[in-house]
């Protein structure tokens, strides 16, 4: 579906330093955060830092590695740095993951995530198929690393810190903090759901609605900002209590919306 391509585009385009860490069932820990290695010149052990000291890291098809390796990236995802050998080294600035996973029918051979980890991605996002004009765009290529060859900058890395701390500072009223919290306390609540979202989890919405509004030109969040993020960051939070009926978390969120009202 591009996944690789689209991660690799969206570096360019922001101006962020990338590396892709292929995941295989023999990956270890250390091949993602990296080692000491002793210098027989200096008699010293020097640090080799690895793939994650990226600004944008592809996890790509991360659920084919084991466990043990999956949470070398729990730290650096949730705290934006890495404990190695007893010390703590910084992330560059700024610095996100982008995972790719086989789909969930083909068990064999995979792992899949945790909720712990799951909770720690702010989306999860399903590209499909491409439409017909981009399908035929890609027939007359002739290969498609024309296209990201052809990617411009758009942004530079102040931009983006910009635009984070603008949407930092997007205005919520209480009455829209009033419903999310009755969606996350519906999740919660409810025997309908396995578990509901976390703190973290509902940090996550108010985040998405932020940069959403911003996106849509305005300083203050509405109710539809947060229906509009919230397939997308809740989807992978959410589980059934009862897996019989066939329930997806696309429909479980579509069920949580349109069981609360925008006001009370």
């Amino acid at each position: 579906m591009g996944k690789t391509t689209l991660s690799y585009a969206l570096a360019k385009a922001l101006g962020l330093g990338y590396n892709r860490i292929q995941f295989t069932s023999d990956l270890l820990p250390a091949d993602i955060l990296g080692i000491s290695i002793f210098d027989q010149n200096t008699h010293e052990f020097l640090f080799h830092p690895g793939p994650i000291f990226s600004q944008l890291v592809l996890a790509d098809e991360i659920n084919r590695t084991t466990p043990k390796t999956q949470s070398a990236l729990l730290e650096a995802m949730e705290e934006r740095q890495v404990t190695i050998e007893g010390e703590t080294r910084v992330l560059p600035e700024p610095f996100f993951v982008i995972a790719t996973q086989n789909p969930v029918t083909l068990a064999a051979g995979t792992y899949p995530l945790p909720e712990s980890q799951l909770d720690r991605f702010l989306m999860r996002l399903r590209l499909g198929y491409p439409d017909q004009r981009a399908e035929r765009e890609l027939l007359e290529m002739n290969t498609e690393r024309d296209k990201i060859a052809s990617v411009k900058q758009c942004l530079s890395t102040a931009d983006v810190a910009n635009f984070r701390k603008h949407s930092a500072h997007v205005n919520a009223s209480d009455s829209l903090l009033d419903y999310v919290q009755r969606l996350i306390a519906y999740t919660r609540g409810t025997d309908e759901f396995h578990f509901g979202l976390s703190p973290r989890g509902s940090l996550a919405v108010m985040r998405a609605a932020k940069t959403w509004a911003l996106m849509c030109g305005r300083n203050h969040v509405i109710p539809e900002d947060v229906q509009t993020i919230l397939p997308a960051v809740a989807e992978h939070r959410l589980r059934a209590n009862s897996d019989e009926d066939g329930d997806t978390g696309a429909s479980l969120v579509q069920r949580l919306l349109n069981a609360m009202d925008i006001i009370e």
